[in-house]
């Protein structure tokens, strides 16, 4: 029996919600996917391998990358092309950006799967907290720089992998980089969850106008490899009391396909999915007050002119 919760705690009903499923065929379409050799990403890479896309498969390991490749063509992907890039560094991001373009002159699908954890506060070689980097300014600057490409398909989307993670919070533009406050991973990663969906609202009010449509999920509670990189007392917790109660990652896939493919939902804009269920995100990931900051600032730390937006 559902609990009636005010609207936004619904999230607490929203996975026992049914998933809706799509046979809908996105056959010689380009695909661009990030995070694709585990968990969420690599499920959503074989539901579209099993649909006759065009992959084109970002990860930071050649030999895991590889294998997906292998077993996406076998599953019935027309065609899939691997870059290789640590997304956590920007430079990294523009030149995966480049090869991609590379590929493709035009994409119809764009999915951001890379993401991590962290319990403890780590920079980048470029300065930045690390989970702030990959989770959000990664994604943020893949989409840009594929404006271009996304611009040439009829209709194209971008899918944030999001989290309720977000309603944690922790976002202050102030401080970044954990500097003044004490870190703690759950609010790290709040942080770049809100900054990301804060600027998907910015997002499309610059691409209104165009074909591009940019909307957001939460994939579910399901077993991944995040957070993999953290000591092995966190590695323990997880594996003793996380990941028993968590469900397999091919829900998500199948959820994520669908956001997708479903044409009713190729025109909709600044959705939040909990799999397939729409849902009202926390109020601070919906400040109209606050997003045009973040966007500035995300577009400073990423080193992109808002003006060309």
């Amino acid at each position: 029996m559902n609990i009636k919760y005010p609207e936004e705690l619904n999230f607490l009903n929203s996975g026992k919600q049914p998933i809706l499923i799509s046979d809908v065929s996105i056959q010689g379409k380009v695909v661009v996917l990030t995070g694709a050799t585990s968990g969420v990403g690599l499920q959503a890479a074989y539901e579209c391998a099993d649909h006759g896309a065009r992959l084109i498969l970002v990860a930071r390991s050649v030999s895991k990358a590889n294998t997906v490749a292998k077993s996406c063509l076998e599953r019935g992907a027309q065609s899939v092309d691997v870059v290789i890039a640590d997304l956590s560094l920007l430079s990294q991001v523009r030149t995966s950006a480049q090869k991609i373009a590379e590929l493709t002159s035009s994409i119809d699908v764009l999915i951001h799967s890379a993401g991590m954890h962290s319990t403890k506060r780590v920079l980048t070689q470029e300065g930045l907290e690390v989970v702030f980097a990959l989770n959000h300014c990664a994604s943020f600057l893949l989409t840009v720089l594929l404006i271009p490409q996304l611009k040439n398909s009829l209709q194209s989307q971008v899918l944030f992998i999001n989290s309720e993670g977000h309603r944690f919070n922790g976002l202050n533009l102030n401080d970044l980089n954990w500097k003044k406050r004490l870190y703690t991973g759950l609010r790290s990663y709040g942080a770049s969850k809100t900054a990301q969906l804060l600027c998907m609202l910015e997002l499309n009010d610059r691409l209104e106008n165009s074909n591009i449509v940019v909307n957001a999920m939460h994939p579910g509670d399901v077993k991944t490899n995040i957070g993999q990189n953290n000591g092995w007392f966190y590695r323990l917790f997880s594996k003793l009391f996380i990941q028993p109660i968590l469900k397999d990652a091919h829900r998500s896939g199948q959820a994520i396909y669908t956001l997708i493919s479903k044409p009713e939902l190729a025109y909709v804009r600044n959705a939040f999915y909990h799999y397939t269920t729409l849902e009202l995100v926390a109020r601070h990931a919906r400040d109209r007050k606050i997003s045009p900051q973040v966007f500035l600032k995300t577009c400073e730390l990423c080193g992109v002119d808002p003006n060309t937006l």
